[in-house]
This record gives structure tokens, C-alpha cells and sequence, in this order.
């Protein structure tokens, strides 16, 4: 039901941009990442009215922004550091369930299968 595109491998400083297209509206999306050996990170949810809340470790560099006529999130990642490389997830949530979307980003109900974001030196 969540589909990302757009990994790959990239130098320090490079660019990616994702792209996550849902089958569904939820009304609360985001970004989290996977590194081997550490634990999830969520670090990005916009929201239905265009709320866009970021975690410290990628505020300034990472921009999300949703197309909600498509459901399709997007996550533009710029100057890329190589603590940067990590699986990346997308996730959504209908949001009936909460208030706030940043604030319930870990219990987003579905999740995508990731795509792998490799940055080197």
C-alpha cells in the first residue's frame, strides 16, 4: 500500500530525492530510516493541513512535501553526510487514532518496504 522509489548511492554532499505513492489518504505521512545495528529513526511527518515537522538530525537539509490529490510523499535529501546512509521508510496513517501527527510518528499503522540510501566519502 506504500510504495517507495528513489534510493541509491551517493558522495558526501550529493542529493537524492524520494518518492513514496499511497494507495490510500492518510491524513498523517512521514519518513523514518534504519541503520544496521541502530534503531529506527523517525524523523519526518507532514500532515493534512501541510505540517511539516522534522527531527534535529535532518532539519536544513531534508524537505518533505506531499502531493495530497496523488497521495504520494516526497523527501528531498540534500548535502548528504555518510551518517545519512540507511534504509528509508515511508509511512502513513488514516490519523483517526491521534491528535498530532509528529507526536504519534511512531505508531504509524502501515509502513513501506524501504529503499536503501548508501552515502560515501
Amino acid at each position: 500500500q506504500l510504495v517507495e522509489s528513489g534510493g541509491g548511492s551517493v558522495l558526501v554532499g550529493g542529493s537524492l530525492r524520494l518518492t513514496c505513492t499511497a494507495s490510500f489518504y492518510g491524513r498523517c505521512m512521514g519518513w523514518f530510516r534504519q541503520a544496521p545495528g541502530k534503531e529506527r529513526e523517525f524523523f519526518a511527518t507532514v500532515d493534512d493541513t501541510g505540517e511539516i515537522t522534522y527531527a534535529k538530525s535532518v532539519q536544513g537539509r531534508f524537505i518533505a512535501s506531499k502531493d495530497k490529490g496523488k497521495n504520494t510523499l516526497y523527501l528531498q535529501m540534500n548535502d548528504l553526510k555518510t551518517e545519512d546512509t540507511a534504509m528509508y521508510y515511508c509511512m502513513a496513517d488514516v490519523g483517526n487514532r491521534f491528535d498530532g501527527c509528529w507526536q504519534s510518528r511512531t505508531v504509524f499503522e502501515y509502513w513501506g518496504h524501504g529503499t536503501q540510501v548508501t552515502v560515501s566519502s
